[in-house]
């Protein structure tokens, strides 16, 4: 019967035209995004001499955005056409890259950043509008399993997205690469038009201030328990996240005492678990609240972090990188159902420009504080802090949990 159940959830979901169009949209997108992500680093070290400030200069092009444009991108997303403001940020993505494309030909090389910038910019404002279409047309008991297609999406290109960035650049060279990503966010663009028609506009609030819908978006997040508890859970993460991403390579070459190029199998581990677990999750999508997911994602993840720092064979690093990686979706799923599922319609946009900066603010802050920490701490205690700040971050869910169990009792007393 369950089975039944699952074949008629996901087939209603590929019915839905929405989920449809965004999944393709967001194929050509990863496309897009790989291609420039890769193509760029590769050329920009082979024009610098691998320069260790012209290369980071890339990150801080796709990550400062983030920072500066999260909530102000999701502000204005509640305020404009979802569909509209999508088809416009992919279209002039696209327009951006072709003129670099054209200065990169007729003048200076240094212009490519400009592609990375504009382009992540961009996405602060196409991206919750796209969330906001999924609050509109999908109904609440497709939106995790819609969630866990759009992650699998995104863990697939984990391991395809490296490969087929540094494909393009190696045989066809830095504008052909650049090329294809034009062409790649004109096709997502294009594919969009076959989203449903926007709905009007309430004029009203077309003519509200920019400041008081900003601070508005504050308050609400602030008056929402579970938006705040999941804001704390999410900071929690972050510190945790960015304590060790920068150190991967530390457990090859020092706590291993293997070759540096070694690094590669641990992040296919990562990425294979991510495959993996995105189509676990969808299985269990529809069983499972998203509550539940998250803590066990992070719970599952602080082990593997544990195991990851204690190792001293690369067989069992693997596995807890795969396992790691396997529980990744989970999280990322669980939040965004969360969210969705406990954001109205108008602050959609907002939500995601509060809590997004939160987990990247700590992120970095840990990653630039990593390598001055482990001249004073081992790896193992910097691995054992991670788990267990991730721990914490599963900790300040468990009031949300027990929401879910005793809603879960009285239906069965009903």
């Amino acid at each position: 019967m369950s089975k039944t159940n699952s074949d008629m959830s996901m087939g209603a979901l590929f019915r839905n035209r929405v989920i449809r169009t965004i999944l393709l949209s967001a194929l050509f997108l990863q496309i897009g995004i790989w291609v420039r992500n890769y193509s760029i680093l590769l050329f920009v070290i082979e024009k610098t001499h691998e320069n260790p400030v012209a290369v980071s200069l890339i990150s801080v092009a796709e990550f400062a955005p983030i920072f500066l444009f999260s909530f102000i991108g999701g502000t204005f997303a509640d305020r404009w056409r979802p569909k509209k403001t999508m088809v416009w940020c992919d279209f002039l993505s696209a327009i951006s890259i072709f003129a670099v494309l054209l200065t990169l030909i007729f003048g200076s090389w240094k212009v490519i950043f400009f592609a990375t910038l504009v382009s992540s910019i961009l996405s602060q404002f196409s991206q919750p509008s796209g969330m906001k279409l999924f609050k509109l047309h999908v109904n609440d008991e497709l939106i995790q399993l819609g969630m866990s297609m759009y992650q699998t999406l995104f863990a697939a290109f984990m391991i395809l997205g490296p490969i087929i960035g540094t494909f393009v650049y190696q045989h066809y060279g830095i504008t052909i690469a650049i090329a294809i990503m034009g062409i790649a966010f004109l096709l997502s663009a294009g594919i969009l038009f076959m989203l449903p028609p926007d709905r009007e506009l309430d004029e009203k609030k077309e003519n509200t201030a920019l400041l008081f819908e900003m601070k508005a978006g504050f308050q609400y997040v602030w008056n929402s328990r579970v938006l705040t508890l999941l804001g704390m859970s999410f900071a929690a993460a972050g510190l945790a996240m960015g304590l060790t991403q920068p150190l991967a390579v530390f457990i090859i070459t020092e706590q291993l005492d293997l070759p540096k190029e070694l690094l590669q199998w641990l992040m296919a581990a990562f990425g294979a678990g991510m495959i993996l677990g995105g189509g676990l999750t969808m299985a269990v999508a529809k069983k499972i609240p998203p509550q539940a997911l998250l803590m066990s994602g992070m719970i599952i993840s602080a082990f593997g972090f544990i195991v990851i720092g204690i190792s001293e064979t690369l067989s069992l690093t693997l596995i807890a990188q795969f396992v790691s990686g396997l529980f990744m979706p989970a999280i990322q799923i669980g939040i965004n159902t969360m969210i969705l599922q406990n954001t109205e319609e108008s602050f959609i946009g907002r939500v995601n420009g509060i809590l997004n900066p939160i987990f990247m603010g700590t992120m970095v802050i840990t990653m630039t504080a990593s390598g001055w920490l482990k001249n004073v701490f081992s790896l193992l205690t910097i691995y054992e802090v991670s788990a267990l700040l991730l721990i914490i971050g599963a900790a300040t869910l468990v009031p949300l949990f027990k929401q879910v169990v005793v809603g879960l009792n009285k239906e069965e007393e009903l």
